[in-house]
């Protein structure tokens, strides 16, 4: 079952094949799922969308671009959504190239009900974690700019794992003033523990050597 809510997530249906549209769209709003239909890769292009969390099902054989070379445009234009392809002609070059180029799945037609509704499911999943992601990740951007650039350095070097005397000796600091700003900038990026700071760290790449000139 898609454990997800309808006014949170949409599937954007692409296929030149009226009647597999229409089977999509009732299976996808049967568990509550909202669905926008295309008959190809241009519709989709001119279509407005929204910013929910979505998912791609796409026919590799369209009109015009295929679905693969359609899907990979869209990777190269910075798109994340998650794809999930469909074909009456499945080899296993074709698949692969669709995995290469980030598919969640790659699915022979004709397939079960279920098993499209398991990859949608995966697809949806994957966007959200994504999205809570990119979003954690602009959190703690903000948070970020709040440092002072000492802080930054402190940042960096308490994230290797030094301590408060070896911080010291790096930047030509007294312990005390390294204490200081290890506080205030542990106070700063909301980080509860060394862990925490780590972590916060290797997602902006603080861990670098980019504070320390």
């Amino acid at each position: 079952m898609i454990a997800t809510k309808a006014d949170e997530t949409i599937v954007y249906i692409v296929d030149d094949n009226e009647e597999l549209r229409l089977s999509l769209d009732s299976l996808f709003r049967s568990v509550g799922l909202k669905t926008q239909l295309f008959e190809s890769s241009r519709d989709f292009l001119v279509a407005q969308r929204t910013a929910n969390v979505s998912c791609l099902v796409i026919d590799v054989r369209l009109p015009g671009i295929s679905g693969l070379d359609f899907h990979e445009q869209l990777v190269q234009a910075g798109s994340s959504m998650p794809a999930i392809f469909m074909t009456g002609y499945g080899d296993i070059p074709m698949s692969v190239r669709a995995m290469k180029a980030g598919a969640i799945d790659f699915l022979v037609k004709p397939f079960r009900d279920q098993d499209m509704l398991d990859a949608v499911s995966s697809a949806l999943e994957i966007d959200r974690e994504r999205r809570q992601k990119d979003h954690r990740s602009d959190a703690l951007r903000e948070r970020l700019k709040q440092l002072s650039h000492r802080e930054k350095q402190v940042m960096t070097l308490v994230s290797r794992g030094l301590m408060n005397k070896q911080i010291a000796g790096e930047l030509s600091l007294s312990e005390v003033t390294v204490k200081i700003h290890r506080g205030s900038m542990m106070r700063k990026m909301n980080a509860k523990t060394l862990a925490d700071l780590i972590r916060m760290a290797e997602l902006l790449g603080a861990d670098r050597d980019d504070f320390l000139s």
